[in-house]
């Protein structure tokens, strides 16, 4: 031991001369707004955890909990999330000894000049050791590295949980507006037929002509074709929920049929700054940020000298597995020093693709800061615009159901043409489904930003990748 210790002081005392090698910090995140431009009201609540749970549909939060249980690109991102937690544990175990043991025994025979045959027996058991001395930090910036990428894997997941449980949610919304404006045609179809019984009625009494009911005729015809495409849409929507909830589509349905018993939220969004910890998308790229400044420091570290011990100790006996008649000891302990001379700039190369790949991740990560910020501003305006269109077009419908009546009335009294009719009963048709269609995009807005906040205002407990331990 003594001269082992001779041999390795020297050159520690060498080494250590220089300073461990890092890796730059990273980069600070952009500089965030003071406000949204865009108002969420002051009657807007924090979103809660169970964020959809404010839509006021039972219905919905069932769906959901299906999704987050049987959806296959959770279960994917979940198995990600073992396999980096795999990586952390290789990464680790270079920073401790590697121990093994060996055993062995074996039997020679050998004959000299044609002479008679001489049996030899031999068994050996040696125990060794060696630890690379993470003198420049190398292995530790690996650790390090794999830790990042573990939580960038746990932010990754809880970003499939969150694109999720927003296309759940639309997905169902869009079911439910296709049935609305379904039950809007078929109305409408009601309508038309009723009216054409009265224009029949004037046609057999002389009091209209065949032209009259002629166009009528095909104003029902008109309308009952319009119903087969948003058949067609509805179903294919539904069959798309179910693939969501990892369903096969066949026997799978919704109960509700229209969207007009939902509420929609209105939501606060915060400080811009708290996009950085509520995004699992930014806290992913933030990871990934650190994993390669760890990387870089890695790839530096490899320029330098590296220092390996090792140790062996062992029994070696002539007998066969037998170890029991004064087998002979043997104890070896060495250390060695590797400097990497010339290897044609392939480590100077691998610092340069650690290196430009941390300046690619800081840009991703500005760029995804960025993305947020502008998510978040088109839900608040889409938001507050749906909320005054929808009041809007709501007069609308009314006043192109008043004005149907009067033209029915006016018709039947012989006041008016039945192409008066014909364009009230259509306007009021299209102000309906448009009033359907703008009570989607305003559901569509609040689970937008709903997802453009992250979800909840924090990282669900029990599943904060930052509260992991790591």
């Amino acid at each position: 031991m003594q001269g082992l210790a001779r041999l390795v002081v020297p050159i520690l005392m060498l080494l250590f001369g220089g300073c461990a090698v890092t890796g730059n910090p990273p980069a600070p995140a952009p500089e965030m707004p003071r406000a949204f431009a865009e108002s969420a009201g002051s009657d807007a609540a924090v979103p809660a955890a169970d964020w959809w749970g404010a839509f006021g549909s039972p219905e919905l939060s069932s769906l959901i909990a299906a999704a987050e249980a049987a959806n296959p690109d959770l279960a994917i991102a979940a198995e990600r999330v073992r396999q980096a937690e795999a990586q952390v544990r290789i990464a680790d175990a270079t920073l401790f000894p590697v121990l093994d043991l060996r055993a062995g025994t074996s039997r020679f025979k050998t004959r000299v000049d044609g002479g008679k045959w001489e049996t030899r027996d031999a068994s050996s058991v040696t125990l060794g050791a060696s630890y690379e001395i993470d003198l420049w930090g190398r292995n530790a910036s690996g650790a390090r590295s794999a830790e990042a990428d573990l939580r960038a894997s746990r932010f990754d997941e809880e970003t499939v949980r969150l694109t999720l449980v927003a296309g759940v949610a639309e997905a169902y919304f869009q079911v439910l507006s296709l049935r609305g404006r379904l039950a809007v045609a078929r109305e409408n179809l009601d309508i038309a037929q009723r009216v054409l019984k009265v224009v029949e009625s004037r046609v057999r009494n002389g009091a209209a002509s065949s032209l009259d009911l002629a166009r009528q005729q095909g104003g029902v015809l008109t309308i009952q074709a319009a119903l087969l495409p948003l058949e067609l849409q509805e179903r294919q929507t539904l069959f798309a929920l179910a693939i969501l909830l990892g369903r096969a589509p066949e026997g799978f349905d919704a109960a509700a049929s229209a969207v007009t018993g939902l509420s929609v939220p209105r939501v606060a969004p915060g400080l811009p700054s708290l996009l950085l910890v509520r995004r699992p998308d930014l806290a992913s790229a933030e990871a990934q940020l650190a994993a390669a400044n760890a990387n870089v420091a890695a790839a530096r570290a490899a320029l330098l000298p590296g220092i390996s011990l090792t140790g062996s100790a062992g029994l070696a006996s002539d007998v066969l597995i037998n170890f029991l008649s004064a087998p002979a000891a043997a104890l070896a302990i060495g250390a060695s020093l590797l400097q990497p001379i010339f290897d044609g700039g392939r480590l100077r190369g691998q610092v340069d693709v650690a290196t430009s790949r941390e300046r690619e991740l800081v840009e991703t990560y500005r760029k995804a800061v960025l993305a947020a910020l502008a998510d978040v501003e088109s839900a608040l305006a889409a938001g507050a615009r749906t909320a005054a269109q929808e009041l809007l077009q709501e007069q609308v419908v009314e006043q192109a159901r008043v004005a149907l009546r009067l033209a029915g009335i006016r018709y039947r009294e012989g006041a008016d043409d039945l192409l008066t009719i014909l364009d009230a009963q259509r306007t009021l048709f299209q102000a309906q489904d448009q009033l359907a269609q703008i009570r989607l995009a305003r559901l569509q807005a609040s689970v937008g930003l709903f997802k453009a906040l992250g979800g909840s205002s924090e990282m669900p407990e029990g599943r904060n990748p930052s509260a992991s331990g790591r």
